[in-house]
């Protein structure tokens, strides 16, 4: 797509930090460090979002994850992983290209909290019911 900033640097038009590179796949440093080692993992073929993927095309690309967070998690000491998709700006994604944050975690690295609070009260078998119709 041509005005899509993650299909230009797949190009090799914009310069960025390589992690990992293949013939569906490349991982780029974030320019904007949540944590050290912030990486984006991105299929080089554009889909908006991972919820615009098939299942065999978003196979393809977490197939990858594993051994890229493991290289970032190894020789980064890291103790744990954030791995994340936003899709659709009302979830934050800011770039219409389906990519996956990793975040590597350490105690006390400033890194966004994702404790998990509940906030509200659901029926879940409500929810489940409106889910599955």
């Amino acid at each position: 797509m041509a005005d899509c900033i993650f299909c230009k640097i797949i190009a090799g038009e914009i310069p960025s930090t390589k992690i990992y590179e293949d013939e569906d796949v490349l991982a780029i440093l974030d320019i904007s460090q949540a944590t050290k080692g912030h990486t984006l993992v991105m299929p080089k073929k554009h889909f908006e979002n991972l919820l615009a993927m098939s299942g065999d095309e978003a196979a393809l690309l977490f197939s990858k994850i594993p051994d890229i967070a493991n290289r970032i998690v190894n020789n980064l000491g890291a103790e744990g992983m954030n791995v994340i998709a936003n899709c659709g700006p009302i979830a934050g994604q800011s770039v219409m290209h389906t990519h996956i944050h990793l975040l590597p975690r350490t105690p006390n690295d400033g890194g966004p909290d994702f404790i998990h609070t509940p906030t509200h009260d659901f029926d879940l078998d409500e929810v489940a019911k409106e889910i599955i119709g």
